[in-house]
């Protein structure tokens, strides 16, 4: 039963990233001006291995990256992923390590208190409204580079 519940979360958690992509794949092309979107990005480097639910990027003037952590709900865990994940980036992906950088926490299911400490954090919001995600941010947001 158990290994039951387990692959029953995978495939939720795989149909929410299937669910947020369209939507994320908006805001990153017309909201933050990427060029490439890459769902699902797998890397693996001297036995290490990296996973990212969206990886956005664009070269040029811009030269800035987004990763985008996906969840049906978000936890305290959530935020220590993705910080994680920004962290590993560039030892996996040494060509952009010019880039800016910024992480996305899209979430279905996200309290007010979680909300507000993933704004802390420097960390961008998308939650789902009326079937597509949008950013959840104040207009004063500064996100962390």
């Amino acid at each position: 039963l158990g290994k039951q519940i387990g692959g029953l979360g995978a495939k939720f958690g795989s149909f929410t990233e299937g669910l947020a992509l369209p939507s994320m794949e908006t805001i990153l092309r017309q909201r933050f001006g990427m060029e490439v979107v890459s769902p699902s990005v797998r890397v693996s480097k001297e036995g290490k291995h990296l996973e990212i639910d969206v990886l956005a990027y664009t070269n040029g003037e811009l030269n800035t990256a987004y990763i985008v952590e996906v969840k049906s709900h978000a936890r305290e865990e959530s935020i220590t992923q993705l910080k994680s994940i920004l962290q590993r980036f560039r030892r996996f992906f040494p060509e952009h390590k010019d880039k800016k950088l910024y992480g996305i926490l899209a979430a279905v299911d996200l309290s007010p208190e979680l909300r507000e400490k993933i704004l802390q954090e420097g960390l961008y919001v998308a939650r789902i409204h009326d079937q597509v995600f949008e950013l959840d941010i104040p207009d004063n947001f500064q996100p962390q580079k």
